[in-house]
């Protein structure tokens, strides 16, 4: 048996783990989590490379459209957040028949879920970018990124349930290297589908390189194909070789209950109005950076790009917290959960301080690695130190949430959300664009992170996002 089996059998067990076991097991979960996080973004920075190579037009078509794949990223999480967590609790709770039927149900719903919500961003694929006051000249490419991508989301929908449910009984590792192996074949299919047929010479000899041609929409295609032969694999793994929720032999209904489907939603609709609402602001804040032009634009999309790198291990912590505090909710742990909370906290901005540090000093060398175009190179470099200031308290935010929500406490923590986004970040960027350009966009953002992750701290502290969950043990 793993060591971190053997740690997450003495929660559900009610046995004492020390600090050092609790440090041991969060770093064990967080590890793999952070690898891929960092495998996904750094694939991500290959990905946008690729494209930005085409040039400043290929990168802000693809930029222009980024915040709306952003808001379907986040609706396909959301429906499966509260399975997951319901699942994770059982888990806890040393029930895993009862996880088992929540499983099956979660497969049922979510799968319906992604295909309506392909519908739906197919039919607005065409007029998105001139809603977004898109160029004429990028409209047609950014309309065909989309609807590619929007094709993807069944599979897409269904990786992330199989990866939240694993990630809920404390398997880390297999997603992780699903996930790497998501953005290493999405590499492997760009460099196919996005350039013409290339020629170089070896030993010699001339030889060709196949390819596609087909530049963004090559982009978009090979995501596409990435996710969709991984997702296969994913749910295979969870429904016949997973140790706990494994149904493949065990007889059981796939029909989504009431009770079933309104407590997941209890957890779910928080979090999903509020990814939502998020993402519009982002999509808000695509609108303002548009008139700034097609550099603005991909300067704006190359600098959250290698942001990502700063702030993505937060995210992999953030994963590990959630699995933690929804098995010590699940077994009755409150001091434990407390404690599991203050450990992931701490060791993210410590962390994302680190990851900041490094962002400040290799900005220029790693925009130069992603286009040649010397102004966005500036830009890019401009905004993300002042970025940089910022990504400590970010972490605070990012694994505070994840704290919240594997407690079952998501309304709260979607709200505050929302307030920063909308109350603190939306009207700073509009007034400081209009005197600052992008810079002045990035400096509202670095602002209102700062703030929010003051807000996730005092809650922490409060011990309030613990009153719901810990009345009884299961």
């Amino acid at each position: 048996m793993a060591k971190s089996d053997k740690a997450f059998e003495a929660i559900r067990k009610g046995e004492q783990l020390t600090r050092s076991q609790q440090i041991k097991l969060t770093l064990q979960l967080s590890v793999p989590a952070i690898m891929a996080q960092i495998s996904f973004i750094l694939m991500s920075y290959i990905d946008t490379s690729m494209v930005g190579s085409l040039g400043a037009h290929a990168s802000a078509a693809v930029g222009l459209v980024t915040s709306t794949t952003w808001l379907i990223f986040g609706l396909v999480e959301s429906v499966v957040t509260g399975f997951a967590v319901m699942v994770s609790h059982r888990i806890g709770a040393d029930n895993p028949k009862a996880a088992r039927d929540i499983l099956r149900q979660s497969i049922s719903f979510c799968l319906l879920y992604g295909l309506i919500v392909t519908a739906v961003s197919l039919l607005v694929s065409q007029p998105l970018p001139h809603w977004l006051n898109g160029g004429d000249d990028i409209c047609d490419d950014a309309s065909a990124y989309y609807f590619i991508f929007s094709c993807g989301m069944p599979f897409m929908q269904m990786s992330y349930l199989a990866s939240s449910m694993l990630r809920s009984e404390g398997n880390l590792r297999v997603p992780s290297i699903l996930n790497i192996t998501t953005c290493v074949l999405d590499v492997i299919f760009n460099f196919f589908l996005i350039y013409p047929d290339r020629t170089f010479e070896f030993c010699g000899c001339e030889w060709v390189i196949p390819g596609a041609g087909l530049g963004v929409k090559g982009a978009a295609t090979g995501s596409v194909l990435a996710c969709a032969l991984v997702s296969f694999v994913e749910m295979y793994y969870l429904v016949c070789r997973s140790k706990l929720l494994s149904v493949w032999r065990e007889k059981g209904s796939y029909r989504p209950t009431r009770k079933c489907v309104v407590n997941s939603l209890k957890i779910s609709l928080p979090v999903g109005v509020q990814r939502t609402i998020m993402s519009l602001a982002y999509i808000v804040m695509t609108s303002i950076v548009a008139p700034l032009g097609n550099v603005a634009i991909a300067a704006d999309t190359f600098a959250v790009t290698i942001e990502g790198i700063c702030y993505m291990p937060g995210y992999g912590i953030s994963d590990a917290a959630t699995t933690l505090i929804g098995q010590c909710v699940g077994a009755g742990r409150r001091y434990l959960a407390k404690s599991f909370a203050y450990i992931s906290t701490f060791t993210g901005m410590i962390m994302l301080t680190v990851m900041s540090v490094f962002m400040f000093i290799f900005c220029p060398e790693l925009l130069s690695l992603m286009t040649p175009v010397e102004d966005i190179i500036i830009s890019g470099t401009e905004i993300l130190r002042i970025e940089a200031f910022a990504e400590p308290m970010f972490a605070a935010a990012i694994i505070g949430y994840g704290i919240f929500v594997g407690a079952g406490d998501s309304l709260v923590p979607s709200i505050m959300n929302l307030a920063s986004m909308w109350l603190i970040r939306i009207p700073f960027v509009m007034i400081l664009a209009s005197y600052m350009g992008l810079k002045g966009v990035w400096l509202a953002m670095a602002v209102e992170l700062f703030l929010r992750g003051v807000m996730f701290l005092l809650r922490l502290r409060s011990n309030r996002w613990l009153k719901h969950t810990l009345k009884k043990k299961a």
